[in-house]
């Protein structure tokens, strides 16, 4: 089976694969698999860029988001007369003559990968770029991976691809997706102590992180920052002693990444 591999952490979010995908689809009619892409209101490989956090502690992250191509996927449930089917290699292709005038597909897919083309009222998304991985030459993979110049799309035999430390995007879901990514954006509590009575920052400060799920403890650096990575989404028990003051308080990662900004130790 095809699968996608991201690594976030090569993707620096230069949007070539936002890109090469408008190239390759806008104007282009790829029957069986698809139908021109309109020049505007559609991205079937969306980068998603999203600050973290508040200034100065702030983080951006970018996370291309196309079509997953689910092993259980919706769209294919939802779909009439065949009109959404499933290759023998795992990509989930739309007919575009069967699928004319089923909107409901595009409802059915909860990544929101699937966009309604008004002019010729049919469901479009990513084939995977099939017609050139059924072509072989030159080009053998999907354009965004062409595109992409830091190798941070990879496409290939599922079973060949480093999947290690890589995750599924909201797994919650359970549609079992062939595109893994790896450094998906997690929480993250940052701040910088210091001393309001000598009026300098507080550096090897002790700051630890305590909710049910468990413990997490760093240092401040040298201008009195703290980074607290990769914590749950949850109410947080934050505690920070240096120089023989402390601070003492709740912060919650439920909604997002939190910058507390500066904290004075009393």
């Amino acid at each position: 089976m095809k699968a996608f591999l991201v690594d976030l952490n090569k993707c620096v979010g230069c949007y070539d694969c936002q890109i090469g995908c408008k190239d390759e689809h806008c104007g282009n009619c790829w029957m069986p698999y698809a139908e021109p892409q309109p020049d505007t209101g559609q991205f079937w490989l969306h980068l998603y860029e999203t600050e973290h956090g508040a200034r100065p502690h702030v983080k951006v992250s970018y996370v291309p988001v196309m079509c997953q191509h689910c092993e259980n996927a919706p769209c294919i449930k939802a779909a009439k007369n065949d009109a959404v089917y499933q290759r023998d290699d795992g990509l989930v292709i739309i007919d575009p003559e069967k699928a004319k005038g089923q909107k409901q597909i595009v409802d059915a897919c909860p990544y929101k990968a699937i966009f309604w083309n008004e002019e010729l009222e049919i469901p479009q998304k990513c084939t995977g770029c099939a017609h050139l991985i059924d072509r072989g030459h030159p080009i053998s993979v999907p354009r965004c991976v062409d595109n992409c110049h830091l190798d941070a799309i990879q496409f290939g035999e599922e079973s060949e691809l480093d999947l290690a430390d890589t995750e599924r995007l909201k797994p919650e879901f359970g549609l079992k997706t062939r595109v893994y990514y790896r450094g998906l954006p997690k929480r993250f509590v940052a701040g910088k102590v210091y001393d309001p009575e000598i009026e300098e920052v507080v550096t090897g400060a002790t700051v630890t992180a305590k909710s049910p799920s468990g413990s997490w403890t760093v240092k401040t650096d040298a201008f009195g920052d703290f980074w607290l990575r990769n914590l749950p989404e949850e109410e947080l028990e934050l505690t920070i002693h240096g120089g023989g003051k402390s601070y003492k308080g709740n912060v919650s990662t439920k909604e997002k990444s939190i910058g507390m900004g500066n904290i004075a130790l009393k």
